[in-house]
Parts: C-alpha cells; structure tokens; sequence
C-alpha cells in the first residue's frame, strides 16, 4: 500500500525533494493531474500533461545520470511506462485513469 492521495489533490511540502528545479516541475505535475481530473473531457489539459511529464521526465533522468542513481534503468522504466500509457490516452478520460495518474505520481 502507498501513499494516500491528497484531496484536493494538489502538492505539498510532504512531496518535496529538496531540489528547487524538481519540486518546481512536481508541482507542475499534480497541476497538470488535478486540470485533468477536474475537466476530463479537456483535450488541452491533456495534451500539457502529456508535455509536462516528457519534459519532467527528461530533466529528471538527466539529474540521475549525472547523479549514478543505482537505480536509473528501473526508474526510468518505470516512466516510460507510464508515458506509454498517457501517450495513448484520449479525452475524455474516466475515473480510472485519473485515479491511476494521481495514484502513479504520489507512488512512484
């Protein structure tokens, strides 16, 4: 079991990574999820959540590489799999898959 997902469902300190640029782009995140959640038949705010994890994603695993992050193949794995999904994902979008986003990103 993981974390609770916050309602409303927005970023908190508890989030935090202690690395400005990465807090600033998680916040982007959950506001990217929550514009979502709140408007599921909003292509737009879809497509920028698409666009916001691609870029978060890049600029993180970049962080690691120069890091060594031990764990950098599985991570990374871990978000192409899930750009994979979003990727595929047309508006509007169900219950579901935006409790897996919100869940995904508080969990991952």
């Amino acid at each position: 079991m993981g974390e609770k997902i916050p309602e409303p469902f927005c970023w908190d300190a508890s989030f935090e990574v202690f690395y400005a640029q990465l807090d600033t782009e998680h916040k982007g995140l959950f506001k990217g999820v929550f514009d979502v959640a709140a408007d599921k038949g909003n292509a737009g705010a879809l497509a920028h959540l698409v666009k916001v994890v691609v870029d978060h994603f890049a600029y993180e695993e970049g962080q690691m590489k120069k890091a060594n992050y031990e764990n950098f193949d599985s991570h990374k794995k871990l978000h192409e799999e899930f750009v994979g999904k979003i990727k595929g994902l047309k508006a509007p979008v169900d219950d579901a898959t935006v409790h897996f986003a919100k869940d995904w990103l508080v969990n991952h």
